[in-house]
Formats: structure tokens, sequence, C-alpha cells
């Protein structure tokens, strides 16, 4: 059988957005993503080409082996063909590569290290967030027939495109000005993604570039065609994730397999709302489906604490009523948990802590399982390593509770 080899050149430095390639979305870091869409597709083996070791450390997580990439590929002006090249130099163990500096770090499971040549190269780009791997693994199947050489994604575009090669004069392309034909009309036309380009491997080698012998397109849906280069880029991704990870069957990607789950309490437990009355005295709104779920997690055995930086007696008789561990009042969030972890005997990786604003990042940075509400600040987003589809006062909880209990009895 012909086997295929991804490879995903993240760099550590980004100009437009820093440390792009493990910011995350939908608690998945650009990395991790363009790994899974390749391990979702079938290929043989995936490494991802780098010179940091953050991006190292997601690509090994995620299951990819890691190439280390040497100083002379590091910079921003490397192309993505030599470190498609040098990668491909490393697994063939070719003479002049200096393995030393460049070793191939494997992930669980061996499988081909150096002395392996795949039959198809695969280069996939993390700033792609939503590849769908029924593409790549259609466009690996059509390279490995040989019915095309390279087969790279795109969308079909039918705008009308101008260029300015003088101030003040354009020029149009591919289209008259006294003509407007009708969309439906128009002969198709594609425009790069970005998003992956499947290659003969040894095709490839030779001509030293991406395009080369019969190339075709490998159209993908328009909706995921989505390439982040700027911040704007990456909040418009982080809105509309939810919608795509569906639709693309990657909501249910991650395990919520955890021993305690923290929660704070206002934008969490309620909408971050308060009704102050005539006395001073203050209510908030909570969601009955956020009680049943924490009841029914209760009956598991597992620890469970509301931690909220708010003295109020509202916090401590929501946590009676629902029966679990409060600490209300706080200020150093990130120590109380640290605290409560060891007096509960727990694993900190095996922790899951829920949170929505600022305030929650320090204890978020304390647990393996950083979580943010729908509505979380944008900052609280990014330091979450899954952020959930409701937001907090409205089974944000419940929703928590429920992939909790969906990954013990798996």
């Amino acid at each position: 059988m012909p086997t295929s080899l991804a490879i995903i050149p993240a760099r550590g430095g980004s100009v437009g957005v820093p440390r792009k390639n493990v910011r995350r979305i939908q608690g998945r870091s650009l990395t991790h993503r363009a790994v899974r869409a390749a391990q979702r597709a079938g290929v043989t083996r995936v490494a991802v080409s780098t010179d940091d070791e953050d991006v190292a450390a997601e690509a090994l997580a995620a299951g990819a082996d890691v190439v280390r990439r040497p100083d002379s590929l590091s910079g921003g002006t490397a192309t993505s063909e030599s470190a498609l090249l040098h990668t491909l130099d490393v697994y063939a163990g070719a003479p002049g590569v200096e393995h030393e500096d460049s070793p191939v770090q494997l992930a669980e499971e061996p499988g081909q290290g150096p002395g392996f040549m795949p039959d198809v190269v695969v280069f996939i780009q993390a700033t792609s967030p939503f590849i769908d791997p029924a593409s790549i693994r259609t466009a690996v199947s059509r390279v490995a027939s040989q019915e095309v050489d390279v087969a790279f994604a795109a969308k079909e575009s039918h705008a009308f495109q101008w260029r300015e090669p003088t101030p003040g004069q354009l020029v149009p392309i591919g289209h008259e000005v006294g003509h407007r034909p009708r969309r439906q009309d128009l002969p198709p036309q594609y425009q790069e993604t970005g998003a992956f380009y499947v290659m003969n491997a040894r095709g490839f080698q030779e001509a030293r570039h991406r395009f080369f012998g019969r190339i075709a397109v490998q159209e993908v849906d328009a909706d995921t065609a989505i390439e982040i280069d700027t911040w704007e880029d990456l909040r418009m991704c982080e809105a509309i994730a939810p919608l795509l990870d569906d639709k693309l069957g990657l909501t249910a990607d991650l395990d919520l397999d955890v021993d305690a789950l923290v929660t704070d309490f206002d934008g969490v437990h309620t909408d971050d709302r308060a009704s102050v009355h005539q006395d001073g005295t203050e209510s908030v709104r909570v969601s009955r489906a956020d009680g049943l779920g924490l009841s029914r997690l209760r009956k598991t055995g597992m620890p469970i604490l509301i931690l909220s930086k708010e003295q109020n007696p509202v916090v401590r008789a929501r946590a009676a009523k629902l029966q679990v561990d409060v600490l209300h009042g706080v200020d150093d969030k990130a120590g109380a948990i640290r605290h409560w972890i060891r007096e509960n005997d727990l694993d900190a990786a095996r922790v899951a802590y829920v949170g929505n604003d600022i305030n929650d990042i320090p204890a978020l940075q304390e647990v393996g399982w950083p979580i943010a509400v729908a509505d979380a600040k944008n900052e609280v987003k990014l330091a979450a390593r899954l952020i959930l589809a409701q937001r907090g006062g409205d089974g944000a909880v419940r929703e928590v509770c429920d992939r909790i209990l969906a990954a013990r009895q798996q």
C-alpha cells in the first residue's frame, strides 16, 4: 500500500499573531488541530517541523512526531519547501543532514522513523484551523493512484478581480469591463486556501517546489476555507468554531476525562448579573439544569468545588443546596485551588476548572483542564483547553457535567 507522511511546518515565531501556532480555538491549539486533521485523514505518519518547545509539546501530545528544525530554517524568511525537504531528508537519513541537531522525536508508537521514504507527502498549514479530513483523504488517494502529481486545497471563486499597475489606473483580471456575465455563466475559477498540498514525494524532492507535473484542485467547502494571519482572523475563527467544528465532526474530539471539577460562580453558574433590592441584598439567576447535572456528577463521588472571589451569602447558599464544597471571598484563586488539590490528594493534570473572566486565569493555569464558558473574555478563551458551547448561567455547568459523565461511560 502507498505510504504517506503529513508534514506540518510550525515555527515558534509569527509576526501577525505572536505564538500563533500554539493559540487555541475551542480548546485546541492550531498545531493540535492540524495534527488531528492529518490523523483523521488516515495518513501513515504525521510530523511537525518546529524550532519551538511549546509547539513540539503540542505535537507530541496530539500523537505526532517532531522534527527539530535547524537555525538555518527557523527564521521568518525560511520557505515552507525548505522545511518539507529537510523533514523528508531527516526521515530518509540522507547524507549531509545533521541528525543530532534535527532529531526525529517519535510519538508513542515508533512506526517509521529514519529510513522511511513515503510515496506521498502531505503539506498541512496549521494556520487553517478547519480542515476537512475527508478532503485530505481524497487528495492523497488521487496522488497515490498516480491520477495526478499534486492536488491542493482550493475553493471555487466567482469574484471579479482588479489590479492597479499604476496609481489611479485599474485593470480588470479575467473579465471585460463591458461584459458582466451571470455567476452561473462564468467559467470555474479556484482560489488556493493554503490548507493543504498533497504531492508525489519523489516528484517534490526533484522539483523542490509544491507545484510540478500534473496539478489538480481538491475543492473544499468555502465555509471552512479560512486562514489565520491576523488577530481579527483568530477572533472570527473563535466565534464560528462551535458551528464549523460540529459540521466537521470535531465537537466531541476531546474527552473530558477528569477526577475533579472546580468552577467559578459569577459568570459560570450565573449570567454575571445581579439584582440589587431596596435593603441592599442581591439575587442572581441560576440554571436548574446546572443543578441536575451537578447532582448526577456528585453521585459518582467526584470532588466538586465552587471557588469565588465574591463574599456573598448567595454563593454559600447555592453551594449548600448543590451539596458541593465552596470557598468564597477568595482573592488568590490559584493558591486556593492548589491547596484544595493537595487536600483532596488529586493530580492537578486531571482537574477541570471552569471560568469566565480574567481573574480566573491564574486558577486556569493550575489545572490540566482549563475551561471557558462560551461568553468568557477573550483572554480566558486563549488560556482555555476547552471552550463550552453554553454561556454562563445558561447551562454551561450542565454541559461540563454531561461531558465528564460521557467520558466516564466510555
